[in-house]
């Protein structure tokens, strides 16, 4: 893997009033992949799994993986179906600690959601990782 300048945050593109586990999140990426796709998975529990170790390629975010660890969060998606930042209380604490313990490794890596990538017509994380995080992004750039 090259040097990590992103952390990407997706969501599961679940229904928050659904539970989608861990491991439906790993066989959803073998089975579009071949191996899971995220880094981490962080449930609405707050519960952080990791799903690779951070030097294995992700296949979360095409033409970046090689330079990124990828961050899924549990929910996306309101009781109805429509793209809705879902995180619990819970999930938004287990972030922000993932997130400070992967800056202190990539310091210089910015934080950013799925959708702020070029070409990327989705809502994902649904909710606007870059200002969320403001305080933990690089200084320069």
């Amino acid at each position: 893997m090259k040097e990590i300048k992103l952390l990407i945050i997706h969501c599961s593109a679940t229904r928050a009033n659904r539970p989608f586990s861990t491991e439906a999140l790993i066989a959803t990426g073998r089975q579009r992949f071949g191996q899971p796709s995220y880094h981490y998975y962080v449930r609405q529990s707050g519960e952080v799994v990791q799903l690779l170790p951070e030097h294995v390629r992700g296949a979360h975010a095409k033409g970046y993986n090689s330079i990124s660890i990828g961050i899924c969060y549990e929910g996306g998606l309101d009781a109805q179906g429509h793209p809705a930042d879902t995180r619990t209380e819970a999930q938004k604490a287990a972030l922000l600690t993932l997130l400070q313990a992967l800056k202190e490794r990539y310091p210089s890596a910015r934080i950013i959601g799925h959708r702020e990538l070029p070409h990327v017509a989705k809502a994902c994380p649904c909710f606007d990782a870059s200002s969320a995080y403001a305080a933990l992004q690089p200084r320069h750039r």
